[in-house]
């Protein structure tokens, strides 16, 4: 499936769209590529993922693909070329979901894809590197897609809310002020398996109630602070049965924050919580890092470039943090980023197959992706 959506999205950009050029490259990024008057020119480059979460919604990321997928068919309808060149990019992987690793399309581009991820096993035990040589990607070409920050003028990216905020006030598009910084974990607390029946409650080493106790530190310590949040999002008591005293619980640990400081802090706090009930209850633990992305603040000039752009719609400029992760945070280690958010329905829900937008407010983003361009078409004369 995956690979059959990227072949529809490189066909949609050289068939439908008139992109100079469309590949699939090494990592499974979709690249198309609309150069301008100049095919030396500085390149605007753009994006989204198109992989998402089991059961999700049919806008993460996707969204962030065809809005400027869209724009490029205009100009190429128009036959028209801006003074710089487009790169769009359907980045393969964002969210985790098979492997540990996240951002592995974006972090390509800058340069950090970890080879050690490819030793990395899914839960049927295939590794990432058969995975991609099964896909028929050359794992060997991963290095040579870095991108060179002094080819392009910055990176920009459209993507919806995930979030209830611009429904709330009713607003179709939001201006990110910056990508929360964020940390995951997976950890395992391990006890000892004994008979439900026959082992006293005040002689049992519970690994499932270790981590149920746990659970409720990080929802407490997540409430804490404004701007921060904490969640374990999977619970698992392996070979678990009815009568047995749960002897394993494996866990996950997400802690997202705006500054590094603040979501470092509850990261500290919790895993001396985990050391602390653990000792108290006779247990021992495992906890692995998987990820650590920086808080990515929108770099001003680029951050006014797409409020004008909203401004120019008569839509009033409305300026919010991004709880959720992107692939501009990514880009953010090497060039100049910002983000525009359109607003979901059904109070904003996604990772969920009710996420929702409407065609006036996609219209709207469109054009407002369009207005940016013409924006740099001016600066670039």
């Amino acid at each position: 499936a995956h690979r059959a959506c990227a072949q529809r999205l490189a066909k949609g950009m050289r068939e439908d769209c008139g992109f100079d050029d469309v590949s699939i490259d090494a990592v499974g990024n979709v690249v198309g590529i609309y150069h301008g008057t100049d095919p030396k020119a500085k390149r605007l480059l753009t994006g989204s993922h198109f992989d998402t979460v089991r059961n999700g919604g049919k806008y993460d990321g996707r969204l962030g693909i065809f809005v400027p997928m869209a724009c490029v068919r205009e100009l190429h309808r128009q036959g028209r070329r801006l003074p710089f060149g487009f790169e769009v990019v359907g980045f393969a992987e964002e969210e985790g979901q098979r492997y540990k690793a996240v951002f592995l399309g974006s972090g390509a581009l800058t340069g950090h894809f970890d080879m050690t991820w490819l030793e990395q096993k899914d839960a049927d035990g295939i590794t990432m590197r058969e995975a991609m040589a099964h896909a028929g990607l050359c794992i060997d070409d991963i290095p040579k897609l870095q991108r060179d920050p002094a080819n392009y003028l910055g990176f920009v990216e459209v993507h919806i809310e995930q979030g209830p905020v611009l429904n709330e006030i009713d607003l179709p598009l939001g201006i990110v002020t910056s990508i929360n910084g964020s940390v995951r974990y997976v950890g395992e607390i391990i006890g000892m398996a004994s008979h439900a029946g026959t082992t006293p409650m005040d002689r049992r080493r519970d690994a499932a109630t270790a981590a149920a106790e746990l659970a409720l530190f990080v929802e407490q310590r997540g409430a804490s602070v404004p701007h921060l949040v904490a969640t374990i999002g999977m619970l698992e008591v392996p070979n678990g049965s009815i009568n047995v005293v749960p002897g394993r619980c494996k866990f996950s640990l997400d802690i997202r924050a705006t500054t590094n400081e603040v979501r470092d802090a509850c990261a500290a706090d919790i895993r001396q919580a985990l050391k602390a009930l653990c000792e108290r209850r006779g247990v021992h633990y495992k906890l692995e890092e998987t990820m650590r992305a920086a808080a990515a603040p929108s770099a001003p000039e680029w951050q006014q470039r797409w409020e004008r752009a909203v401004e120019t719609l008569g839509l009033p400029v409305f300026r919010m943090p991004s709880g959720a992760g992107h692939d501009a945070m990514k880009l953010h280690e090497i060039m100049p980023q910002a983000m525009l958010f359109l607003r979901g329905l059904n109070a904003g829900i996604s990772h969920n197959p009710l996420e929702s937008i409407t065609n006036d407010d996609t219209d709207l983003c469109v054009r407002a992706f369009q207005n940016l361009l013409e924006q740099l078409a001016t600066e670039q004369q």
